[in-house]
C-alpha cells in the first residue's frame, strides 16, 4: 500500500512509465536535485534521436511536479545521512552524493521515498522510510 504523500528518486523518474502506478504514492514530489540529473539527460546524449527523447522527458516532468529545494533543513539532515553511510563503512563520495542528499531532503520533509535502487540506501532505513520499488 502506498503512502499518501512520497518523494520518488531519480531513479524512479527516470523509469517512471515502468512503475507501476498504484505502487507509488497518491501526491508525489520530487527533489530539485532529481531535476538536476534529469535536466543533466540531454545534454548526456549521444544521438540525436536520444537526445529528443530525453529532452521531452525532462520537459514532462518540469511539467508533471513541483521540486523541494534543497534547503537549510536538508543540508543538516544530510549530516544524519552522511554519519549513517559512514556506519556502515561505506563512504559518501561520487554520484552517490546526489542520491543521499534527495534522501535528506526526504528525511528533512519526512516522506517516505521511493526508489528502483534501494541496496544505494543501505543504513538510512532508521531515518527514511525506504520504499523498495525494484
Amino acid at each position: 500500500m502506498s503512502a499518501e504523500r512520497g518523494l520518488i528518486d531519480t531513479s524512479v523518474v527516470v523509469d517512471l512509465e515502468k512503475v507501476d502506478p498504484t505502487r507509488l504514492p497518491a501526491d508525489i514530489a520530487i527533489s530539485a536535485l532529481t531535476l538536476a540529473e534529469v535536466a543533466c539527460g540531454p545534454h548526456a546524449a549521444t544521438d540525436e534521436f536520444e537526445r529528443a527523447r530525453r529532452q521531452s522527458h525532462l520537459q514532462q516532468v518540469e511539467a508533471s511536479f513541483e521540486p523541494l529545494a534543497f534547503d537549510s533543513a536538508c543540508g543538516r539532515a544530510f549530516g544524519q545521512i552522511y554519519a549513517a553511510v559512514l556506519r556502515t563503512g561505506r563512504k559518501v563520495r561520487g554520484g552517490r552524493t546526489v542520491d543521499l542528499m534527495i534522501a535528506a531532503t526526504a528525511l528533512a520533509n519526512q516522506l517516505p521515498l521511493y526508489t528502483l535502487n534501494a541496496v544505494d540506501l543501505h543504513g538510512l532505513e532508521d531515518l527514511v522510510e525506504i520504499v523498495d520499488l525494484g
